[in-house]
């Protein structure tokens, strides 16, 4: 078991350390929806599973609680969050805030639009349909990348902490509606489009098309207590 962990934290198989492999392994397992809201992960069963002490199992758990992904309950274990409607709600106008302020500055100081935008919808678009965990993460990773154009190192690090809550959000929509990547897929081209032409009133009416709630996502989400 020693080795196991030691083996993480030199750069073993993975050059990662042991709490960082179980962070993204429980991660990536809530996002694809393998655990699922209101369920309890055990913390022993997970390490066993894993082939990991308790300990980098215990820290994976309190970084996940901090990025809001489960919750720590006394003598009760981790459960996993659910979404609900009004996170959704909340998350989408912190977006529209700050992404908002990235297309005003993009356009009207005419600011380069990165390449990497681009790269990042052809391989969205290289993606299975039903490959919705690829769909998320490329997408947040194309958002940020508009973001981090304006270089506001502080603004680019407030969006990145929407990070996890925004892959929950878009992962439990896509898959509440999949025929959404289709139009999605479409909305990032128009954004793109009009950033490159800077063109501020085109790129803000795509950008609020793109980020309101959607009635059929809304209606399956619980909602807050």
């Amino acid at each position: 078991m020693a080795t196991t962990e030691r083996q993480g934290e030199d750069g073993g198989e993975r050059g990662r350390p042991t709490r960082e492999r179980v962070y993204l392994y429980v991660r990536e397992q809530i996002l694809r929806g393998h655990f699922a809201g209101g369920s309890f992960i055990e913390e022993e069963a997970l390490s066993s599973a894993l082939g990991v002490s308790r300990t980098p199992v215990r820290e994976a758990f309190h970084r996940l609680e901090a990025e809001r992904f489960i919750d720590l309950l006394p003598r009760r274990g981790a459960m996993v969050r659910q979404v609900t409607v009004q996170e959704l709600l909340n998350l989408y106008e912190a977006r529209r805030m700050i992404e908002g302020h990235a297309i005003t500055r993009i356009c009207r100081e005419e600011i380069a639009v990165p390449a990497k935008m681009a790269e990042i919808l052809d391989a969205i678009e290289r993606l299975p349909r039903d490959d919705y965990f690829g769909h998320v993460e490329l997408d947040r990773r194309f958002h940020f990348v508009m973001v981090a154009a304006v270089g506001n190192v502080v603004l680019s690090e407030l969006y990145q902490s929407l990070g996890a809550r925004q892959q929950r959000v878009a992962m439990t929509a896509i898959s509440t509606e999949p025929s959404r990547t289709a139009r999605i897929n479409r909305e990032h081209r128009d954004l793109l489009a009009a950033l490159e032409a800077w063109n501020e009133a085109e790129a803000m009416a795509v950008m609020e098309q793109h980020l309101r709630p959607i009635t059929g996502v809304i209606s399956r989400l619980p909602r807050d207590e």
